[in-house]
C-alpha cells in the first residue's frame, strides 16, 4: 500500500530543485528545516534584506509539511481557554491572539507570492464523532465566540449536508480557516524566498553547528556556513547535531489514503462546500477532497499497510458509494506532540532558537512562529514571540509515549474492523 506514494508529491504544480551547500559562505541567519517553520522565516529575513540560507538534509517538504493533511487551522487542539490555564492569562491570550490571525497570514502569502497551492477558505468543520461530544464543541464554540471568532455550531442533520454522510452528529464551522495543498505551498515559500534572495540548499544534512568567537559554525559534508543567528525548524525530523542537543519530543505518526478523482456523478454531496474536516475521536480521523475530486482520508498510525484496510472500511462507511473506490495514493508522516500539546521555543546558545511541537497543527502555527522568530533573532527583541523562549524542554518515557500512540491507533482500528 505504501508503494502508492504521496499524492503531495505527484500533484504539485509547485516543483522546486536546488543544489547542496558547497564551499563557504557567511550569513545573518543560517536556518535548519525547510519546511513551513524555516522557510516562513527566511521569506521574512530575506525580504528585510538580511542575508540567509535555509540548509535542508533531503528536499524541500521533505518531511511533515509535505506530509499533511492540508488544513490550515486558526489555533491549536487546545481549546483557547485550555492554553490560558497552561500559559498563564497574558501569554495564553496571545497565543490564541497570533494563532486566529494565522490563516490569514498563509493565505495572504498565497496571494502575494501567487502559489499554485489549491488555496480554499471555506473554513473547516470540527465534527462530532459521538453524541456526547457535541458538549466540547459546545464549550469550544463558547470559548472561541466570546473571542470574537466567526464560528458556528451546526445541527446534526445540517453536518450531513455539508459532508455527505450521516456518521457525525453535528459539527463547530471555523470560518477563517481552509485547505491547501500542503507540499507545493512549501515549495512556494522556498521559490518567494529565493527570489528574495535567500540561498536555499537541498540535500545538505548539518552535522555539527557550535559557537564561536561571536557566530556559529556550522558544519555540513559539502561546506560551512558563518552566520551571526542559527533558527533549528526541523521539528518530527530533527537528526543528531554535534554540539547541539535539542530536546527528543513523543512522535504520532499520521497516515492517508486518497482516491483516485471522481466524478460529481460519484462523488454526489461529499464536502461540496470544500471544507476540510477532523473528528473529535482521541484516536482522530480527517477527511477532505482536492480540486480534482478526490476524497483523502487520515487517521493516526504510521503502518500504511496495517492501517489499510480500516480506511477503506472507514471510507465505505461514511460514504457509501466509495464502497470499492480505487485508492490512488497512500502516505504517512510523523507529528512532534508536547506533553501539553503547545509549540515550544527554545533557547538553543547565543542567538540560536529552536522551534518544535506543533501537535499536528504545523501550517498556520509554523508560518507564523517562522516568521515571529526569524524577527526575533535578526531584531534582538523577543516580546513578540508567539510563545515565551524557554532555556530547555524535558519529557518523560518519549519512546514509550511514542508507542503509546502507535499501539492505540493499531486496538481501535483493530477494534473497529471487527464491528
Amino acid at each position: 500500500m505504501s508503494a502508492l506514494g504521496n499524492l503531495w508529491r505527484d500533484n504539485s504544480r509547485e516543483t522546486f530543485a536546488a543544489q547542496p551547500l558547497h564551499g563557504e559562505r557567511s550569513v545573518d541567519l543560517a536556518i535548519i528545516g525547510a519546511g513551513f517553520t524555516g522557510l516562513s522565516a527566511a521569506l521574512y529575513a530575506a525580504g528585510q534584506g538580511a542575508d540567509v540560507a535555509v540548509l535542508e538534509a533531503e528536499t524541500v517538504g521533505e518531511g511533515g509539511s509535505g506530509r499533511n493533511v492540508g488544513l490550515v487551522n486558526a489555533g491549536l487542539w487546545l481549546p483557547p481557554d485550555e492554553v490560558c490555564k497552561i500559559l498563564g492569562a497574558e501569554a495564553g491570550e496571545h497565543l490564541n491572539a497570533v494563532l486566529a490571525e494565522a490563516p490569514s497570514l498563509v493565505f495572504d502569502l498565497i496571494a502575494q507570492h501567487d502559489i499554485a497551492c489549491e488555496p480554499t477558505r471555506n473554513g473547516t468543520l470540527h465534527l462530532a464523532h459521538a453524541p456526547k461530544a457535541m458538549a466540547d464543541l459546545e464549550s469550544r464554540h463558547a470559548q472561541l465566540a466570546a473571542r470574537g471568532a466567526p464560528v458556528r455550531l451546526i445541527d446534526m442533520k445540517t453536518t450531513v449536508q455539508r459532508t455527505g454522510t450521516d456518521r457525525f452528529y453535528g459539527a463547530l464551522h471555523d470560518a477563517r480557516a481552509g485547505t491547501i495543498q500542503p507540499l507545493a505551498y512549501a515549495r512556494g515559500l522556498a521559490r518567494a524566498a529565493q527570489t528574495a534572495g535567500a540561498l536555499i540548499c537541498e540535500g545538505t544534512p548539518v552535522t555539527a553547528a557550535e559557537h564561536r568567537s561571536g557566530q556559529w559554525i556550522i558544519t555540513t559534508p559539502g561546506g560551512k556556513l558563518r552566520a551571526r543567528h542559527l533558527l533549528i525548524a526541523t521539528n518530527a525530523y530533527h537528526r543528531p547535531i554535534t554540539h547541539v542537543a535539542r530536546p527528543d519530543v513523543p512522535i504520532v505518526q499520521y497516515f492517508q489514503l486518497a482516491t483516485a478523482p471522481i466524478g460529481d456523478n460519484r462523488a454526489g454531496e461529499i464536502l461540496a462546500g470544500g471544507e476540510g474536516c477532523w473528528d473529535t475521536g482521541l484516536v482522530m480521523t480527517s477527511v477532505r477532497r482536492d480540486q480534482a475530486g478526490r476524497v483523502i482520508l487520515g487517521g493516526m498510525g504510521g503502518d500504511v499497510a496495517l492501517h489499510a484496510d480500516w480506511a477503506r472500511r472507514k471510507l465505505a462507511q461514511l460514504f457509501p458509494r466509495l464502497a470499492g473506490a480505487d485508492i490512488a495514493h497512500a502516505w504517512a508522516g510523523r507529528i512532534a506532540m508536547t506533553y501539553d500539546h503547545l509549540p515550544r521555543i527554545q533557547r538553543m546558545g547565543q542567538g540560536a532558537l529552536a522551534i518544535f511541537g506543533y501537535s499536528g497543527r504545523g501550517i498556520g502555527p509554523g508560518t507564523v512562529f517562522g516568521r515571529a522568530a526569524a524577527q526575533a533573532l535578526l531584531s534582538g527583541d523577543e516580546t513578540g514571540l508567539p510563545v515565551p523562549v524557554v532555556d530547555s524542554h524535558s519529557e518523560h518515557f518519549v519512546t514509550l509515549k511514542s508507542l503509546y500512540y502507535e499501539t492505540g491507533a493499531r486496538l481501535v482500528h483493530l477494534a473497529a474492523a471487527r464491528r
